[in-house]
């Protein structure tokens, strides 16, 4: 027994460590009861069974965009929405506080960062870069072990009917070095709901220890495999569900602590269960790729998908339909969710991820162009029903898709005449230029993933210059960290330990309404109140729970109430001094406060001693508080504003304020034109002119579900939740038949706000870039920072106008006409980097880069009337003799723009024929080796001609 038990582990061990053999394996129908017809039902029973026998509360799957977690690119698992319950960090008065035992389906994507099984899905029949994640969570100890397991082994066999004897369980076997011992509670769990002893194994932490990183709530797992050969042989086993048992907290030193609440986290992919339910041979031959697979089959005309991998799949045409079918269902997801492809981050993942899946279109399944636009329709009808924001978004996604399949297949093409213009160059044996391959790459020209053009280089059996790419890259990516902006201090946090104390001991939530105390002086000034209370707890800096600090510390206080703001919902901090009772001579700074699972922490330097009991008075810095009101207000006038001008589905992506500028994130299917900016403006100034009051009130958070209208982001709100409305009292506004909330600003919001709109002052945009395909970054100023960036931008446009006129007099002078070149040059710098209306700044852009033409073909006009007076000169001085010997001068040499430098120049002929160049901007020199000199004088031709 206890032989045939290693060599069971053994099998079980490899199992785990490759990929699941599906192809070739008995698929006999396990059940007298017909197995669920489609993946649909498959999904609807697992929730209806947790739902209606087990009392779980169904919540819908999260945007695979990551709620407040910059650790991941995208959600990856059914838990990442939930981390908050795990942390201890989850606002106690919102909805999610009160889940106990939840069920859902969560959108997982697993693409680039710590799982990443992009370059995997294709090659075998079992990885996607889209999946859906059922699971089933208990919070708080709602239930632990034996529910857990029990409810699972009930699903299996009972509701989907999968024999008892086709099902393994693997278990933590412990830990020596972490001082784990054994689960043996989950393996007596298994062998009690009648699993065979043969079939529970134990593995240790590498298999069965789940851990969220490299800190964080981690604990035992048991799993539960499933047999492709059944009874026709040695077991082959897959993976079914990992149902994660969280009791345990890694700390920073590396060490288990226990945690204050235990908690059950489990989950199952969809697909692969499907596979099994419908005995098909893999994941790609269910019900959920088969519409994709005959669609792609359809539109390209290429012989039925059979299933190949390897050798055995000749042209690499099966890859390619996998390979297309999973990224059509993740482009098609994530664009719904308002992930586009762009230059950085997810984005970029997601702009690969589409160029992966046109390459494999157009060069392997020969597909027409805008073929990938075309399965957008079938993605939508096979998961439409689950996820509505599919079918919601379906044009804009068709749109996105179909625009850059064809940009990229330009790209592609140009990319395939340098890489062959580059070969013909090079002798048998030498690397391909890694400068050459960088400007074909996402971060050069073109926008090709350097995989892809390794991959093409590597067809072409030519070996690409790894040392100097990696040099590049280096030197990217010390400019990125140069470029990036510095990364925010976090500052105290408490931890999970620390707030599962303060809720062991009863200690309630910080009460924080008394930051919502203040009102309008009769002189239109804001009066703010102060705020006493009483110090709870003590925190030093590593977040260790004191009694006292003394004078000088950096400390952490817990009080009872404050009229803090603590940083949330993109609005800045509060920040202000604290005073005890008493000694109101002795200031406490304060510069910052944060929340923590609904406690506010406090950060300050004691001046002097401060003890647990204390009685102190906290006094906001009233003109950084005032800052953050005005630019709050605006921002949900600029929300406003942009649906006014852009269109009702005009959706925020996030902001961000602080009382110098405001930051504002928008879905836009374009850039915004200058019309189009100048637009918002004016409906932003409108309300402020009309000084409309600002009403705000607590409202149950079902009030607010069905309002047309009504603007929330993707976040967790509390219940009640704060409603801001412009203009129209909150009530009004809330009545489902007024339709108020379509022609005023009305926003879920926990911020702080002016009472009226006239305080604003003005908004200007000041800023405006691409952040990704389908999302804009608006930058603005309010107040007295509006008012001087339209000073600056009319005082720029009169000089423009200045200039214009300068232009239009002309010049016979060549030194007059370099002169009005470099003011133009000057122009241009101080219009790009000037605070002004962006609007005003792209008009003024345009401008100047027609009067910088002009003014450049005024110089070459003059330079050449002057070069042949010159030569005429020369020559009659010289009229005798075999050459000339005289001085020219360099007057003009400088160059007419600062783009075009003899060094430049020589760098875009060298580089094309595969060499280097060195120099200044007046003189340079290169190398390179070309067979076709001809094509390299063309090639600094059309140089000189394009930057004149």
């Amino acid at each position: 027994m206890a032989a045939s038990m290693a060599a069971a582990a053994r099998r079980l061990r490899r199992a785990f460590r490759r990929s699941p053999l599906w192809g070739g394996l008995s698929r006999r129908p396990f059940s007298s009861e017909p197995p669920p017809a489609s993946a649909t039902a498959v999904r609807d029973a697992f929730l209806s069974f947790f739902r209606d026998r087990h009392g779980h509360r169904l919540v819908p799957s999260a945007s695979v965009r990551p709620r407040g977690d910059p650790s991941l690119l995208f959600v990856n698992a059914g838990m990442n929405q939930f981390k908050p319950i795990f942390l201890g960090t989850v606002d106690p008065r919102s909805e999610m506080a009160g889940f106990r035992r939840v069920a859902n389906s969560q959108k997982c994507v697993r693409a680039g960062g710590r799982h990443n099984d992009l370059e995997d899905v294709g090659r075998d029949l079992s990885h996607h870069t889209f999946f859906e994640m059922l699971g089933n969570w208990a919070f708080g100890g709602e239930y632990f072990k034996e529910e857990a397991c029990r409810m699972a082994w009930e699903l299996l066999t009972q509701v989907y009917g999968i024999p008892e004897d086709r099902l393994w369980v693997s278990y933590f076997g412990g830990d020596p070095k972490a001082g784990l011992d054994p689960d043996l509670e989950s393996r007596d769990i298994w062998l009690s709901l009648g699993v065979c002893a043969s079939h529970v194994l134990s593995f240790g932490p590498q298999e069965n220890f789940w851990e969220m990183g490299n800190t964080g709530p981690c604990g035992p797992c048991t799993e539960i495999h499933y047999d492709l050969a059944g009874r026709g042989g040695a077991p082959q086993l897959v993976e079914l569900w990992n149902l994660v048992f969280i009791q345990h907290n890694r700390e920073a030193d590396g060490s288990l602590q226990p945690l204050p609440q235990r908690h059950v986290d489990t989950g199952m992919g969809l697909e692969r269960l499907v596979a099994v339910l419908q005995g098909a041979r893999s994941t790609y031959d269910t019900d959920l790729f088969s519409p994709l697979l005959d669609a792609i089959q359809q539109g390209c005309g290429v012989p039925p998908y059979l299933g190949r991998v390897g050798a055995a799949d000749e042209g690499r045409t099966d890859m390619a339909y996998r390979v297309v079918a999973d990224h059509i269902r993740t482009l098609s997801v994530c664009i719904a969710d308002g992930v586009c492809p762009g230059m950085s981050g997810a984005p970029l993942v997601l702009r690969r991820i589409l160029r992966r899946a046109v390459r494999f279109s157009t060069e392997v399944l020969r597909a027409p162009p805008g073929f990938l636009g075309s399965l957008v329709p079938v993605v939508v009808e096979t998961l439409g029903d689950a996820y509505p924001e599919l079918r919601k978004h379906s044009a804009q996604i068709v749109n996105l898709v179909s625009e850059d399949e064809a940009a990229f297949l330009a790209s592609l093409q140009r990319g395939r005449h340098i890489i062959d213009q580059t070969l013909r160059r090079l002798g048998p044996s030498d690397l391909f230029p890694a400068e050459v391959a960088w400007s074909l790459s996402l971060s050069g020209n073109l926008g090709l993933p350097l995989d892809l053009v390794e991959l093409m280089l590597e067809e072409k059996g030519v070996q690409l210059d790894s040392a100097g790419l990696a040099r590049l890259a280096q030197e990217e990516g010390q400019h990125r960290s140069r470029q990036a902006e510095p990364a925010q201090e976090r500052g105290l946090q408490l931890n999970v330990h620390a707030l599962g104390d303060l809720q062991r001991r009863g200690v309630p939530p910080t009460d924080d309404s008394p930051k919502y105390n203040y009102s309008l002086r009769p002189s239109g000034g804001y009066e703010f109140g102060t705020c006493e209370a009483q110090v709870l707890q003590l925190y030093t800096e590593d977040g260790t729970a004191v009694a006292s600090v003394g004078k000088g510390q950096r400390c952490g206080l817990l009080l009872d109430k404050t009229n803090f703001y603590a940083e949330q919902g993109g609005q800045a901090s509060d920040r202000g001094y604290l005073v005890r009772v008493g000694q109101e001579d002795v200031l406490f700074p304060v510069p910052r406060a944060q929340v923590c699972g609904g406690f506010i922490l406090h950060e300050a330097v004691a001046p002097e001693g401060l003890e647990v009991g204390d009685q102190v008075q906290l006094h906001v810095d009233e003109a950084w508080r005032l800052g953050c009101m005005e630019k709050h207000t605006a921002t949900h006038l600029l929300n406003w504003a942009l649906r006014q001008t852009l269109g009702p589905g005009t959706e925020q992506r996030g902001s961000h304020l602080n009382p110098e500028r405001l930051r504002f994130d928008v879905a836009t299917q374009a850039p915004l034109t200058p019309e189009q900016l100048r637009a918002v403006e004016g409906t932003v100034q409108e309300a402020v002119g009309q000084d409309e009051a600002v009403y705000m009130e607590e409202v149950a958070l079902a009030r607010t579900a069905h309002v047309p209208g009504l603007r929330s982001l993707d976040e967790v709100y509390p219940d009640p939740v704060r409603v801001v409305s412009v203009g129209v009292p909150v009530a009004e506004a809330l009545d489902l038949a007024s339709q108020v909330a379509l022609q005023t600003s009305l926003e879920l919001c926990c911020g702080t706000h002016l009472l009226r709109t006239g305080a604003i002052g003005d908004l200007v945009i000041v800023g405006e870039r691409q952040l990704s395909r389908g999302t804009t970054r608006l930058l603005a100023v309010t107040g007295e920072q509006a008012q001087q960036a339209r000073e600056v931008g009319q005082a720029l446009a009169q000089e423009v106008g200045a200039a214009a006129e300068r232009l239009s007099r002309g010049s016979q002078d060549v030194v007059e006409a370099q002169r009005l070149s470099k003011d133009m040059g000057r122009l241009t710098d101080a219009v790009d980097t000037a605070v002004m209306p962006q609007w005003q700044r792209r008009e003024l852009q345009a401008t100047l880069k027609v009067l910088q033409r002009r003014a450049n073909t005024a110089i070459r006009k003059l330079e050449t009337g002057q070069a042949a007076q010159k030569t005429q000169e020369l020559l009659q001085r010289h009229s005798e003799g075999p050459l000339i010997v005289d001085t020219v001068s360099t007057e003009s040499l400088s160059g007419t723009t600062p783009a075009f430098t003899a060094e430049a120049w020589a760098l875009a002929v060298c580089s094309h024929m595969g060499g280097k160049a060195w120099g200044s901007q007046v003189v340079a020199q290169g190398t390179g080796t070309t067979a076709d000199l001809e094509a390299a004088l063309r090639t600094a031709r059309a140089y000189a001609l394009n930057q004149l």
